[in-house]
């Protein structure tokens, strides 16, 4: 089963514009995981959207690399940040013990529940030792839908758990947060920092 899914690679297609016009100010979560890496470490950035997150790691130091799945937000990040910016499926991640970090901030939670242990076994052989992982997800019961046409995978936290034990990690924290999102509505998060050994 692909973790690609046209209904909501077209959606963020068409909503190039809004994402762009976010700020920029680093997140707790980010300067946490920054916090966490040797300075100037070498960062992949998976869903990077129109270019926040990378653009305030850039800004830090770091050596990063921002990717996303669809075309036009990878555009979007290239002209934002002057460096370049790789369209990249979840499924296609190849790289071995080649990142300090793994940043994937609202992106993984499109992946389908039976795609996501072989998305997450990619990312984890692309971190270096002691490479630190980390992503976040909408909380629920069940994949499906949102009133956009979205697909999200709604892991409880029990469920996500399990997923990553699958690997080995050195450590696998999990976060209950509530939030929000694009479309407003209040929104349980679960943000995952794993560390590989």
């Amino acid at each position: 089963m692909t973790a690609r899914d046209d209904h909501t690679i077209g959606f963020y297609a068409r909503e190039v514009a809004a994402y762009t016009t976010r700020g920029v100010d680093a997140s707790p979560r980010l300067k946490a995981f920054l916090a966490a890496l040797p300075p100037g470490g070498r960062i992949l950035e998976l869903g990077c959207g129109a270019g926040q997150d990378s653009e305030a790691m850039l800004a830090r130091g770091f050596d990063v690399h921002p990717t996303d799945g669809t075309p036009e937000m990878a555009r979007a990040a290239a002209e934002r940040l002057g460096v370049a910016t790789s369209t990249l499926l979840f499924e296609d991640i190849a790289e071995q013990n080649a990142y300090d970090g793994i940043w994937a901030n609202a992106c993984l939670l499109h992946v389908p529940r039976a795609t996501l242990p072989s998305i997450i076994a990619r990312i984890h052989a692309a971190l270096k030792d002691k490479g630190v992982f980390y992503g976040s997800y909408k909380a629920g019961t069940a994949e499906g839908r949102d009133e956009l046409d979205r697909f999200y995978n709604y892991p409880s936290p029990d469920w996500l758990l399990d997923v990553y034990q699958q690997l080995s990690w050195e450590q696998i924290t999990i976060h209950e947060a509530k939030g929000s999102g694009y479309d407003n509505k209040p929104t349980d998060w679960l943000h995952v920092t794993a560390v590989k050994p």
